[in-house]
């Protein structure tokens, strides 16, 4: 097995992680324990989760997701896992997270209180990597950064991360932690696919720059690459077949920004690309999160166990020049899909 490191940190991490986000909710603790032991099985060691999973996130379920990883890792010696979480964003974010009633914050008090609720339910002393799900635009980064700081002065927390970020907000909060002698961040949790390759127009030049690892989720744009969209329906028991018939306006905005005419027909081109190269469009997928060298571990999902032998055949499938080449030429052509 291959490892990376992320940042200038000492987790040494697979380059595929699982993913936990759907975990309490469209797959069940007993399915969730099979994936999280074939995954282990096979030699990973990193495994991502969050205080607000599962997804789409209900006041009702928040904290399920940790509650189920935490309860396998009981059955495995902690040291052999890499565990990574997040404090939910600012409720002046992008939405209103069902947590704490709604009024979350990226401040001292917010930070410190969804820690100590994870820990509890992960049942562990600590957590490897630590991160922000999203900024928060009202609180000084400076409050934030010297929060996370303590965390990791404090045993609680190993290292620290950001999520949903911006070049300008990676960037500021490093500079604030460098000049306040506080932990920075080593890592960037960002939407990166086949499908959406915007962090490479900034984001990529900061990582590289920085010695800041990505750590790219939905590689496989949220199952769309795998083609099940590409039959002219929604199948009914996939996310966004279930998205659409979310009451949130946000929800349905997010299955229209992921399945849509320009990205039905990028997947159109990435499944005819993958059959000619004789590997499955999930395979194709997962091994272009994997190749850039800004990229410590690419994080996977399963909702059921049979989906994973597709992703970990990416461990054995590499992209070479020619191939790249062919993927840019689609990307050329199709701008941006996921807008």
């Amino acid at each position: 097995m291959e490892y990376r490191y992320i940042g200038r940190s000492g987790l040494r991490v697979t380059p595929i992680c699982l993913g936990t986000m759907t975990f309490g909710s469209t797959t069940t603790k007993e399915e969730a324990f099979k994936i999280m032991d074939k995954a282990y099985d096979r030699g990973i060691n990193f495994f991502d989760t969050a205080e607000l999973y599962p997804v789409p996130p209900k006041a009702d379920t928040t904290g399920i997701t940790e509650e189920i990883v935490g309860e396998w890792l009981k059955t495995k010696p902690r040291d052999s896992v890499i565990l990574a979480t997040k404090v939910a964003g600012a409720a002046s974010g992008w939405f209103v997270p069902p947590i704490r009633h709604g009024l979350t914050a990226i401040d001292s008090f917010h930070i410190k209180r969804a820690v100590e609720q994870s820990l509890k339910k992960l049942q562990t002393d600590y957590i490897d990597l630590y991160q922000m799900h999203w900024p928060d635009t009202v609180v000084p980064v400076e409050e934030s950064m010297k929060a996370f700081d303590e965390l990791v002065r404090e045993g609680k927390v190993r290292y620290v991360g950001t999520s949903n970020d911006s070049a300008y907000g990676l960037t500021k909060a490093n500079e604030v932690s460098k000049y306040n002698n506080l932990a920075r961040f080593e890592s960037i949790q960002n939407n990166f696919s086949l499908l959406n390759p915007r962090f490479h127009d900034e984001l990529a030049n900061v990582c590289r720059r920085e010695n800041i690892s990505l750590l790219p989720y939905s590689p496989m744009a949220g199952g769309v690459l795998s083609g099940k969209y590409n039959g002219g329906f929604y199948p009914e028991d996939s996310r966004f077949g279930i998205y659409m018939k979310n009451k949130s306006k946000r929800v349905q905005a997010m299955a229209d920004r992921f399945v849509n005419d320009k990205t039905l027909e990028a997947t159109r081109r990435y499944m005819k690309l993958a059959d000619e190269y004789g590997v499955s469009p999930v395979t194709l997928a997962v091994a272009y999160s994997m190749h850039f060298d800004f990229i410590a571990s690419t994080i996977i999902g399963a909702r059921v166990l049979s989906q994973l032998d597709d992703s970990f055949a990416a461990f054995d499938f590499k992209i070479d020049n020619e191939l790249m080449k062919k993927i840019e030429e689609i990307q050329k052509d199709i701008l941006y899909p996921m807008g």
